[in-house]
């Protein structure tokens, strides 16, 4: 027998019911409340993984200026992607552009995954997944909930190590407007902070690929290491077919294809193309994934 009736099933029928009548009880009304965003928001900032995820990110652009520091800003004739190692010294924008080009790859496709693949397969691992539906928290609820809570720290993961970049560029090499790798008129600082905002907002976006892989294989183990693992092998086969020439056009519906799409952003003028098809992608796949983790807890045996 499944445990639909003490999950939570039950309370979103009878609250559909309450509704539609207008006899809603305490109780049903209550139910409405379970599990407040702040609630899990505050659980899951306590947790271990959170703080040394976000003490990572923090202390990873003062890695570089150190790495930079020692290597005495020669890099040997190694440039990376557009020449964006020579230019990352040169200011505090240049900075955070080369330190967000050297994470988007693997690091940020870690942390989404982290977080979107942790929350509900660790609740499962700890045992403690059957006992919060049975507070009672309606099962879309929850689902709900977490996911919010997932997206949101997994924003603010890009979004910290985009600050923190732009400060410790600033303190060490200048807040010099940002000097775009394929030449041209330099932007100002205020076209500079809106590039930079255009680099942050599209990662954010490119990455919803990884989040919906992360919580779909979140809802579909009890392992945790399974869900995180999973989103970042999606990323790392998608890299290896991109690199495979005779697929064609069929890269370009790969999941990882766009994520550089970003440094179109770099350019004099700024072509959007890229941005907006990469986009399209990472949303499309977000959405079916999502849907599907949704539809599939729904009808779940939690059994943990």
């Amino acid at each position: 027998m499944k445990e639909g009736a003490s999950d939570g099933t039950v309370n979103e029928a009878a609250l559909r019911h309450a509704g539609a009548t207008g006899t809603a009880t305490e109780a049903e009304r209550h139910v409405r409340h379970t599990l407040p965003l702040r609630v899990e928001l505050s659980r899951q900032l306590r947790r271990r993984r959170t703080l040394l995820t976000f003490g990572f990110l923090l202390l990873l652009p003062w890695l570089l200026v150190t790495a930079f520091a020692v290597d005495g800003g020669d890099d040997g004739g190694g440039a990376s992607r557009w020449n964006l190692l020579d230019l990352a010294t040169t200011g505090a924008f240049n900075f955070t552009v080369f330190t967000l080009y050297v994470s988007a790859g693997f690091l940020l496709v870690v942390v989404v995954a982290l977080f979107c693949g942790d929350t509900v397969a660790s609740e499962a691992e700890w045992s403690s997944l059957r006992y919060l539906l049975a507070a009672p928290v309606p099962r879309m609820r929850l689902l709900r909930q977490k996911l919010v809570v997932a997206l949101g720290l997994s924003a603010a993961g890009v979004l910290t190590l985009a600050l923190m970049s732009l400060l410790a560029g600033g303190l060490v090499y200048g807040w010099q407007p940002i000097e775009l790798p394929v030449g041209g008129p330099d932007p100002g600082v205020a076209d500079s902070l809106m590039r930079i905002g255009i680099v942050v907002g599209y990662l954010m976006v490119a990455l919803l690929v990884v989040a919906g892989t992360a919580f779909a294989l979140t809802v579909a183990t009890d392992s945790p290491l399974g869900a995180v693992g999973g989103a970042v092998a999606l990323i790392i086969m998608s890299n290896i077919l991109e690199a495979v020439d005779a697929l064609g056009a069929i890269r370009e519906f790969l999941p990882a294809y766009w994520m550089f799409a970003w440094t179109d952003a770099l350019r004099p003028e700024l072509p959007w193309d890229g941005m907006v098809q990469g986009a399209a992608v990472s949303f499309s796949y977000a959405t079916v994934l999502v849907a599907w983790a949704f539809r599939h807890f729904r009808d779940k045996d939690v059994v943990s």
